[in-house]
């Protein structure tokens, strides 16, 4: 692929949450891993076609069984989307996803626990890399205080943070997680071109965060938000994919879109449908985070965008 010179594209005024991904600190202390831990390398059977999958907690799969020892801290799932679309497309895989990742972690090693550190993730590619993949931001714009601070006790609230937390991220119409958002915009675009500069010829797509509150509200007690807050929530996440996309778009790569096709399986869906578990999961996955079903459903966007470049 062609190098970009990066273009910050310019941002449309929407906005919603964080799209997701370290782990619920004080919730997910309730919800331990319980799965079998897989030992041995991260790396699917394939025809040789390199894939990198770089990202956080919503690409890794915090308790989707099977968890895998790579290191064990960074909850990464035999099951998650990378693997399940290079499996499908006889991709080499090579998957350094981490729970907790934020794009500071793209260039660092990140710790974790138990095991040894993540290596930086941009590590795991090299010119020779064919597609890469990647999903962050949500861990950059704090998601796991955002949950904590904006839970309420009843569906009229009080929060953690005040009788609503969109009254504490948007005091006076200075909204402090859109800020971060536009922020955080020439971040990704200047990690695309880093991806690009160590593989020219690479396929990148960069993941969006799948919906996980419902467009007209919450669902208290499950997800335990008030009204108002669930639909700023929403915005915010709106806002953070859109931002994705347009950094995708500017800089070379392909942006896949799992936010629309997962409106109607979202946490306040059924057991059977929903693609995002709520506060207090029914499935194996990590609270607020994306469970089996909706692994491979993002897997199934991701194939049709790699089949769509020749992979």
């Amino acid at each position: 692929m062609e190098h970009l010179p990066h273009r910050s594209s310019p941002r449309r005024k929407s906005r919603v949450i964080k799209g997701g991904l370290a782990p619920v600190v004080a919730v997910a202390a309730l919800f331990p891993t319980s799965v079998t831990l897989l030992t041995g390398t991260d790396v699917a059977a394939a025809s040789g076609t390199g894939y990198v999958a770089l990202g956080d907690s919503f690409a890794s799969g915090p308790d989707i069984p099977t968890q895998l020892a790579d290191p064990a801290g960074c909850l990464r799932s035999s099951n998650n989307y990378p693997h399940v679309a290079a499996t499908a497309l006889k991709l080499a895989l090579t998957d350094v996803s981490c729970s907790g990742a934020t794009t500071a972690d793209m260039y660092a090693a990140q710790g974790v626990t138990p095991g040894p550190a993540n290596p930086a993730q941009l590590s795991a590619i090299t010119a020779s890399t064919a597609a890469v993949s990647l999903q962050v931001g949500g861990d950059n714009l704090g998601f796991t205080s955002i949950l904590e601070n904006c839970i309420a006790l009843t569906p009229w609230g009080p929060t953690k943070v005040g009788a609503n937390c969109k009254s504490y991220y948007d005091p006076g119409g200075h909204d402090s997680l859109l800020a971060a958002i536009d922020a955080l915009a020439p971040t990704i675009g200047t990690l695309l071109q880093q991806v690009h500069t160590q593989a020219p010829t690479a396929a990148v797509f960069v993941v969006g965060y799948p919906a996980i509150l419902p467009q007209n509200g919450a669902c208290w007690p499950s997800m335990p938000f008030e009204t108002a807050d669930a639909l700023y929530l929403s915005q915010t996440e709106v806002e953070l994919n859109q931002v994705l996309s347009n950094e995708a778009t500017a800089n070379g790569a392909v942006f896949v879109n799992t936010y629309t096709p997962s409106i109607n399986h979202n946490a306040c869906t059924s057991e059977a449908n929903r693609w995002v578990e709520p506060l207090v999961p029914a499935s194996p996955a990590y609270p607020v985070h994306p469970n089996a079903n909706g692994e491979a459903a993002m897997a199934g966007l991701l194939e049709a965008a790699m089949e769509a470049k020749g992979l």
